[in-house]
């Protein structure tokens, strides 16, 4: 994977955080289901083994995120 996709999965995470801060969190969990998503697409097609912690990292921060937005409602 290009770091370029990594650089964008940042900004998508980003945007989850910043709807969790504004407590909307139905735009937020829609958000992180596409996100999640996306995810599983790149570790679909990974192979390389930094890749594969970087997409480890991002399914637990996104497990994280999902706790807060079940807070939230």
């Amino acid at each position: 994977m290009e770091n370029n996709d990594f650089n964008l999965l940042q900004q998508e995470v980003q945007k989850i955080i910043d709807l969790i801060a504004a407590k909307n969190g139905k735009e937020a969990n829609n958000k992180l289901v596409e996100i999640s998503q996306q995810l599983d697409d790149f570790l679909d097609f990974s192979d390389d083994d930094a890749d594969l912690i970087e997409i480890s990292r991002y399914q637990v921060l996104l497990n994280q995120l999902h706790q807060k937005i079940n807070e939230l409602n």
